[in-house]
C-alpha cells in the first residue's frame, strides 16, 4: 500500500463489501438475528466511517479518538494534551455536548464531510447536538493529527453508547482513558478486547490516580493488558493533580503523552505504521464478520424456504382441487344441470341422438326467438358455479397460508402490518369473473375453428357453435366422473360431440378446453400467491445474496494479502 492511496484493487474489494453486507437481507425476525444485525450494521459502518475513507487518503493525519469511562477525565486530558479548551467537560451525566475534532487549521481539508465519518454532520459551533461532529481548529496540535474527544462508553445514554462505538470504530488510534477507580469495568474492557481482535493501536491513559495507589494500579492495569493481547500497548499514568485557571493539568502530567503524540505527527514513517497496523486488522476482522454474515443467511434461507412453501402449496392444492372438481361432474349439479337438462331435453333425448336431431334443432331454432336461448341460461349458470369455485378456493388458500404463517414468529411479522391477507384480494370475484368468461369465449373459439367445415351438418345447425360448446363444457365437467353422470345427460352431450367431430377429435378438444382453464385459473390464484410473495424475499435471492458476500469477503481477504504484503515489501 505505498504512496497517498490504497491499490485500486482493494478500493474496489472494500466497496464491493459494502455494497454486499449493506443489502444482506435479514428480514426475518428469528432467535439470534438482532445480533447479525447488530455484526451488519457494524461492518457497514466501520467501512463507510474509516476504511473507505482511510483508503482513499492515507496521507491524511492520524485520528486519535479518545473515549473511555464516565468520570475518567477525558475532556480535561484532551484540553491538557492540547494546551487549550477545545472540549468542555461535562457537569451532569449522560453528557449530552456533541463529539469535539481537534485538528491543525493546515489539517482542515481532510475532516470535511465527504471524509471520515461522512454520516455525521459538521458544527464549529458549542452545542448540545451530541451527534454532530464539532470541529476545533487550534495551531497548538500539530500538523499530521487531530483528536477526537468521544462520549462515554458506559454512558446510562443509548445514544452515547453507539456513537462511542461508531466514532472509535474510526479511529487510527484509540487513546483509552480510564482511572483507578474505574479500570477494572467490564465495559471498557469489552472495547479493549475488540480492539486486540482487529490489531488496533491503543495507548491506555491511567488518569486520576493518587500517587499511593499509582504503583499497585499501575501493575495490575498493565498485567490485565498482557493477558488481554495488549502488552504492545504503551501505559500512560496521569496523576492526580489540581487544575490551573484554564482547567488544565499541570504540562508536566501530560508531557509523555503529548512527547509521544507529536513523534507520531511528526514522523511519516512511524504514522504509517500505526494507520497500517489498524487498517489491516479492521480489514481482517471485518471479513471474517462477513462470514458470519453470510453463514447467518442459512437461517434466513431456511425460514423463507418454508413461508414459500407454505403459500405455494396452499396455492397449488387450490388449483388442483378446480382442475379436479372441473372434471369429475361436480358441477354438473344444482343449477347447470337443471339448466342443461332443459336445454337438451332429457326426457326426449334417452334415445339415441341420430334419432332425434330434427326435434333438437326445433327445440333449439325455438329458444333463438326469445330474448334469451336455453344456451345461454346454461352458459351463465356454469360460469357462475366456476366463478363460485374460484372465489371460494381463492379466499380458502388465502386463510389457509395466513393461518400458518401466523404460527411462527418470522411469519407473524410479515403479517402484523397486513391483516387483510387472511381474506382473498378484494375484487377477486371481478377477476374470476372475467377468467371464466375469457375460458367461456376460448372454448367457443375452439368449437368454431374445429368445426369450420361442418357447419352445414344438420347436427352442427341443430344446435349451433354456442350450443355445441355447451355441450363441451359439460362434457369437460364429467371427464373424470362417472359416465352415467347427471341423469345420462352428459353422456348424451358426449354422443352429440362424437356424432359431429369423432371421438378422437373431441378427447382433444375436451383435453384442451380443460387445459385452458387450468392456465386461467393458475394465473388467477398466482397473481393471489404474489401478495404473500412479496413480502419476503425468494429462497434463491437470498442465496444469492449469500453469495455474493462470500465472494466479496474472499476478494477482500484477497486484495487485503497483495496490498498490504505489497506495502511490507516496499517499506
Amino acid at each position: 500500500m505505498p504512496g497517498d492511496h490504497a491499490s485500486a484493487e482493494l478500493l474496489a474489494a472494500m466497496s464491493s463489501l459494502l455494497l454486499s453486507v449493506r443489502d444482506a437481507p435479514l428480514r426475518f425476525e428469528i432467535d439470534g438475528v438482532a445480533a447479525v444485525r447488530t455484526t451488519q450494521s457494524d461492518v457497514v459502518d466501520q467501512l463507510s466511517d474509516y476504511i473507505l475513507p482511510r483508503l482513499v487518503q492515507l496521507d491524511a493525519p492520524l485520528l486519535a479518538v479518545v473515549g473511555g469511562s464516565t468520570g475518567a477525565g477525558k475532556s480535561t486530558l484532551v484540553n491538557s494534551i492540547v494546551g487549550e479548551r477545545v472540549t468542555e467537560s461535562g457537569v451532569l451525566r449522560p453528557t449530552t455536548r456533541s463529539p469535539v475534532l481537534v485538528h491543525h487549521p493546515d489539517d482542515a481539508e481532510w475532516f470535511q464531510p465527504d471524509r471520515i465519518l461522512p454520516d455525521l454532520p459538521r458544527t464549529t459551533h458549542v452545542g448540545n447536538d451530541s451527534y454532530a461532529l464539532r470541529l476545533a481548529s487550534t495551531a497548538r496540535i500539530p500538523k499530521g493529527l487531530a483528536i477526537l474527544d468521544a462520549p462515554d462508553v458506559d454512558s446510562i445514554d443509548k445514544g452515547n453508547r453507539d456513537l462511542a462505538t461508531q466514532l472509535l470504530a474510526a479511529a487510527d488510534l484509540w487513546l483509552f482513558v480510564t482511572s483507578a477507580a474505574r479500570y477494572a469495568d467490564q465495559v471498557p474492557w469489552d472495547y479493549l478486547r475488540h480492539a486486540a481482535e482487529r490489531s488496533t493501536s491503543v495507548a491506555v491513559v491511567l488518569d486520576r490516580t493518587s500517587d499511593e495507589a499509582l504503583v499497585e494500579v499501575r501493575g495490575h492495569l498493565a498485567r490485565m493488558m498482557t493477558s488481554r493481547g495488549l502488552s504492545d500497548s504503551p501505559l500512560f499514568t496521569v496523576p492526580e493533580s489540581g487544575l490551573d485557571a484554564d482547567g488544565l493539568l499541570p504540562r508536566e502530567a501530560v508531557a509523555p503523552m503529548v512527547g509521544w503524540l507529536g513523534e507520531l505527527a511528526g514522523d511519516p514513517k512511524a504514522r504509517q505504521m500505526v494507520v497500517h497496523r489498524t487498517l489491516d486488522g479492521a480489514v481482517r476482522n471485518l471479513v471474517m464478520r462477513t462470514h458470519d454474515v453470510a453463514d447467518a443467511l442459512d437461517a434466513q434461507i431456511e425460514v423463507a424456504e418454508g413461508l414459500f412453501r407454505q403459500a405455494d402449496d396452499a396455492y397449488r392444492a387450490a388449483l388442483d382441487d378446480v382442475s379436479a372438481r372441473s372434471a369429475d361432474g361436480t358441477l354438473l349439479r344444482g343449477e347447470v344441470l337443471a339448466s342443461w337438462q332443459e336445454f337438451v331435453g332429457t326426457g326426449e333425448l334417452l334415445k339415441s341422438v341420430e334419432e332425434k336431431v330434427s326435434r333438437i334443432r326445433d327445440r333449439f331454432v325455438d329458444g333463438m326467438t326469445g330474448k334469451r336461448t336455453r344456451s345461454t341460461e346454461v352458459v351463465e349458470a356454469i360460469e357462475t358455479s366456476l366463478r363460485m369455485l374460484l372465489t371460494q378456493h381463492a379466499e380458502a388458500a388465502a386463510e389457509k397460508v395466513s393461518r400458518g404463517w401466523g404460527a411462527s414468529v418470522a411469519g407473524r411479522g410479515l403479517l402484523d402490518d397486513r391483516p387483510a391477507l387472511d381474506r382473498a384480494s378484494a375484487d377477486v370475484r371481478v377477476r374470476a369473473e372475467r377468467v371464466v368468461h375469457d375460458w367461456r369465449q376460448g372454448v367457443i373459439e375452439l368449437v368454431r375453428v374445429e368445426g369450420a367445415d361442418k357447419r352445414m351438418t344438420a347436427r352442427f345447425l341443430a344446435f349451433g357453435v354456442n350450443g355445441i360448446a355447451v355441450a363441451l363444457m359439460v362434457v369437460m365437467f364429467s371427464r373424470d366422473g362417472d359416465a352415467s353422470a347427471a341423469g345420462g345427460t352428459a353422456s348424451l352431450g358426449r354422443k352429440l360431440l362424437d356424432a359431429i367431430f369423432g371421438p378422437a377429435v373431441v378427447v382433444d378438444l375436451v383435453e384442451r378446453a380443460h387445459t385452458d382453464l387450468e392456465l386461467r385459473s393458475a394465473a388467477l390464484f398466482e397473481s393471489e400467491l404474489q401478495r404473500f410473495h412479496g413480502l419476503l424475499d425468494a429462497p434463491e435471492s437470498l442465496k444469492a445474496h449469500q453469495a455474493a458476500l462470500r465472494e466479496s469477503a474472499r476478494q477482500a481477504e484477497y486484495a487485503r494479502h497483495a496490498d498490504f504484503l505489497n506495502e511490507e515489501t516496499t517499506s
